[in-house]
């Protein structure tokens, strides 16, 4: 299982700063009540203080809760894994130690299963897109899997990509190179690939990187940015390896006690934060790799035939998740011919969808 959120440490809190008006440290052991209607909402997240994810999306959609309900609904933000770590974001809302917050599912292997769907591997340049195609498969085929919450969005966050010491042109060089994973299907792309993957905090791939532990990750262009991964890892191969389902998600009771129009506030702003913001969308991604760039990484275009030798090994992944899953009793293909679906409509490229699945 993916520890992508092992890296926010205590000691990071500690670090950070509260968004939101008091200071983080404060809100450590916060376990107040849940909100009445009208009063302050606690946002959860296990990204750092400090991140691209907090400064460019949580603070700013928080903030614009705050603007359209007029100051009826403040808000306290609690980053860097302050009311527990990553794995656990789920149950910090659904058990009400948070109103709301933001989880990842892939790291909660088997609780979640049929969502994986979205983290298969896609061309998706912006969380913005992620969202819109996350929203409709949650829509057609994933609510079962979240009765216990309010949901308000699901992504797949954007493509991930190989980040190594040495340049990585073919198959054939990654045999016997330990990549760190975050998890889920990157794991088995890259058993696939003829590669070790490693599990380890995202805090400790660069001391890893530099002393020969890890040759190289999988993780998406924001994270290369967040933790300064760029200064070891000085060559990137661009083939998507999809990303982590995850999602914004709001305790029950404190949604049911909202009312209409503060949930409707609610729904507008975090549908799909994203866009409201303008944080981490397509245009923000072109940002990000031409800061990568400027930081001297190389980027690694495969040719489409030696793609193509990746891709075909994604998809044997895609089908054999598919038939364990559809041996439990899950409706695993259907799951996959709709998340293809809704890539095409906004014409994103699912490339691990074999093609007897594209149709339900």
């Amino acid at each position: 299982m993916c520890r992508e959120c092992d890296e926010l440490t205590r000691r990071d809190f500690l670090r950070g700063a509260l968004v939101g008006g008091t200071a983080l440290g404060m809100g450590l052991f916060d376990r107040s009540p849940l909100l009445a209607a009208g009063s302050n909402l606690k946002f959860s997240t296990w990204h750092p203080p400090m991140s691209r994810e907090v400064r460019t999306v949580w603070t700013p959609m928080m903030e614009e809760v705050k603007k359209r309900s007029a100051g009826q609904l403040n808000y306290t933000l609690y980053a860097g894994g302050a009311l527990g770590k990553g794995p656990e974001h789920f149950d910090i809302v659904s058990k009400g130690m948070s109103d709301l917050g933001y989880f990842t599912a892939t790291w909660t292997a088997g609780r979640f299963p049929l969502t994986d769907v979205l983290s298969l591997a896609v061309w998706v340049n912006g969380k913005d897109i992620a969202a819109d195609i996350g929203n409709a498969v949650y829509q057609r085929t994933l609510k079962d899997e979240f009765k216990n919450v309010k949901v308000l969005e699901l992504n797949g966050c954007i493509q991930s990509f190989i980040w190594t010491k040495k340049p990585v042109a073919k198959m054939a060089d990654l045999k016997g190179m330990k990549l760190r994973s975050p998890g889920g299907h990157q794991t088995n792309y890259i058993k696939s690939l003829g590669a070790e993957p490693i599990f380890m905090p995202l805090g400790d791939v660069y001391m890893a990187m530099e002393t020969g532990t890890v040759d190289g990750i999988v993780t998406c262009p924001p994270l290369i940015l967040a933790f300064k991964l760029y200064e070891v890892a000085k060559h990137a191969t661009v083939l998507t390896f999809g990303c982590v389902s995850e999602g914004t998600v709001m305790n029950l009771n404190s949604w049911n006690n909202l009312p209409a129009d503060q949930k409707t506030v609610i729904e507008q702003v975090c549908t799909n934060p994203f866009k409201v913001t303008g944080g981490l969308t397509s245009d923000d991604y072109e940002a990000i790799m031409k800061d990568i760039a400027k930081a001297g990484v190389k980027m690694i275009d495969l040719p489409k035939a030696e793609a193509e030798l990746w891709y075909d090994k994604f998809r044997d992944v895609t089908r054999k998740w598919v038939a364990d899953l559809e041996a439990k009793g899950l409706p695993a293909r259907k799951a996959v011919a709709i998340m293809n679906e809704e890539c095409e409509k906004r014409k994103i490229n699912l490339v691990a969808c074999p093609p007897e699945f594209k149709k339900i």
